[in-house]
């Protein structure tokens, strides 16, 4: 479909493309040299020879920028996930696919896992892409061996009368309730690994996320 539309476009619009990927490479740069809430238009619009003016454009402001790259990363991780559970990919496989994701880029995880950038506030459609993410991990859920029996929880209760987060997944309350368990604690391991406090403590953080996936997969 994109290469169609590639074909299609006319060389301005090819060429706007192309300056609009070049901002948003040396946008990434910037946020991995010194996080989301120091990104500067200016700044991208100096170190590609283009004045602050021509570079605005392209993209009306930080916020516009902010919201290119939270797509990006949503998208990706979204694909990532996708065709991992077309492939057969288990809810064991989804989660390690998902911190691999991570590694390969820390700074894209941040942007969209990580503090929220003061000022900003995407927009509707960025909520959508990270429902698809949501689904794909809920769909596994559901697929998953039920593991050893316990009492109904107070949580999966609430969560039945609960679940508009669920994008209208129909899992049932038990599988809300591992979803959340799942997103909750193997994002808690990644996000100090990937913030490096683990650094110096001496164990292999892939050991540590691999033993609370056991754990809740048990």
């Amino acid at each position: 479909m994109a290469e169609a539309e590639a074909d299609t476009a006319t060389p301005r619009e090819r060429y706007r493309a192309q300056v609009r990927e070049e901002v948003k490479r040396h946008a990434r740069e910037q946020i991995a040299t010194a996080g989301a809430s120091a990104l500067s238009l200016n700044a991208i619009a100096k170190r590609m020879g283009l004045s602050g003016p021509a570079l605005y454009r392209y993209f009306a402001g930080r916020d516009e920028l902010i919201t290119e790259l939270v797509r990006d990363a949503y998208r990706s991780l979204a694909d990532t996930l996708r065709v991992g559970a077309e492939g057969g990919a288990d809810l064991r496989a989804l989660a390690h696919a998902l911190r691999l994701w991570a590694l390969a880029d820390p700074q894209r995880y941040f942007l969209i896992y990580g503090t929220p950038v003061p000022g900003y506030h995407a927009p509707e459609d960025t909520t959508a892409i990270s429902g698809e993410i949501m689904t794909v991990l809920l769909d596994a859920c559901v697929a998953a061996p039920a593991g050893r029996e316990s009492p109904p929880t107070a949580l999966a209760g609430h969560l039945a009368d609960h679940r508009d987060w669920a994008f209208g997944h129909p899992a049932p309350p038990e599988a809300l309730h591992r979803f959340l368990s799942l997103w909750t604690r193997l994002h808690g391991v990644l996000s100090l690994e990937l913030a490096g406090h683990f650094a110096g403590m001496g164990f292999d953080p892939a050991l540590l996320y691999a033993a609370e996936l056991d754990d809740l997969l048990a």
